[in-house]
């Protein structure tokens, strides 16, 4: 069996490869010609969550197949139906982009998973007052509490650029940013998205038996086939019938003439964005592995690189060169409280962790290699 050695900074610098995929799976849409929303998101969602997720599961895992019939079955069952519950997150994440923007949607859900996400599976075992009683407990209470506070200031920031831009379009220029309707879009993809990192927790088991198998640093990709299939379900069940309803499923079918070009490289963007999107989970899986005894704190560090690096995004895509120099200031303020919070939250995921970590216990994790 083959046990992955931990590297906690090489670990970290994967995080931010899978952060990059994140935040850039949306920008192909911008590209996307004579298609509805709902055709470009059947497609890339067909990528995402079914079609990238499988043959890559295949290739990194040994006797995939086999894996599934010796994991667990309610595992199994439960890491869907989390996944499923996500799915309407996806959707809320891809409405509310075309709403507020890459910056807000991506900062504002972020900043809200990483906080319920680091809380979920310890309110489910029923040890979430004990997180905080224990060492680093109260830092990473406090931690959250900042976390809170720079997410609001960001909200802050996406009203006062709505305002902006108001005044703008009374100026003769056109927009379409609707705060209040993106906030609440943002909201839900941020809970449900904490939602999907518990479904990526509950399988763990199914990634145990692949390691079993050899699968080494790839024994996540077994987990998340799991994951995205619940997700893929549940946005399947809501876009397709949404596109016969609008009469768009049409737009689907590779056309001859002049439009054969237009579709295929449709087909091409969609797949990318889908594939940008499986791939943020493909290098988290490979980062959590080398984490080490951080690994607890991977899903607060991913967490952080999506919103700095879509914060990047949204500075190439001129999302704020409209605003005032005051708007753009709370923005950067809010995303600076964020990025102390988190390092707040791991110092005292640090502490927590560490005080139950016995020296020799510590040392024995750091000094993994592959054994028979």
């Amino acid at each position: 069996m083959i046990v992955p050695t931990p590297n906690p900074v090489l670990g970290t610098a994967i995080h931010a490869i899978g952060g990059i995929s994140a935040s850039t799976c949306y920008v192909p849409f911008q590209k996307v010609r004579n298609w509805s929303w709902e055709s470009y998101w059947i497609i890339q969602a067909l990528f995402a969550w079914m079609i990238m997720p499988f043959i890559l599961g295949f290739i990194t895992v040994p006797d995939l197949i086999t894996v599934f019939k010796e994991s667990p079955k309610e595992v199994m069952i439960k890491a869907v139906l989390l996944g499923a519950a996500y799915g309407f997150g996806g959707m809320s994440f891809g409405y509310a982009i075309r709403h507020i923007g890459f910056s807000l949607t991506y900062t504002i859900s972020i900043g809200i998973s990483a906080i319920l996400g680091t809380l979920a599976k310890p309110m489910l075992d029923g040890e979430l007052i004990r997180l905080f009683q224990k060492e680093g407990g109260e830092v990473l209470l406090f931690g959250m509490i900042i976390a809170v506070f720079g997410v609001a200031i960001c909200g802050w920031a996406g009203f006062n650029k709505e305002r902006d831009l108001r005044k703008k379009s009374q100026e003769g220029e056109k927009h379409t940013f609707n705060m209040s309707r993106g906030l609440t879009l943002t909201i839900i993809a941020g809970v449900l998205s904490a939602v999907f990192g518990l479904s990526l927790d509950i399988g763990q088991p199914v990634s145990d038996v692949a390691a079993e198998y050899g699968a080494g640093h790839f024994e996540g990709n077994s987990k998340i086939i799991l994951s995205t299939m619940g997700c893929l379900i549940t946005n399947l069940a809501w876009f397709i019938p949404l596109s016969i309803r609008n009469k768009t499923l049409k737009e689907l079918r590779l056309k001859s003439g002049e439009g054969v070009k237009t579709n295929l490289v449709n087909y091409l963007l969609a797949a990318l964005s889908g594939s940008l999107w499986y791939f943020q989970f493909f290098f988290y899986g490979l980062a959590n592995v080398r984490m080490g005894v951080f690994e607890f704190a991977s899903w607060v560090i991913h967490m952080s690189m999506l919103i700095f690096f879509s914060y990047i995004i949204g500075v190439i895509m001129k999302e704020w060169i409209k605003v005032t120099r005051k708007t753009y200031v709370i923005l950067v303020t809010g995303l600076l409280v964020l990025f102390v919070s988190f390092l707040i939250m791991n110092r005292g995921l640090v502490q927590g962790e560490i005080s139950n970590e016995k020296p020799a216990d510590i040392g024995q994790k750091c000094t993994m290699t592959v054994q028979p």
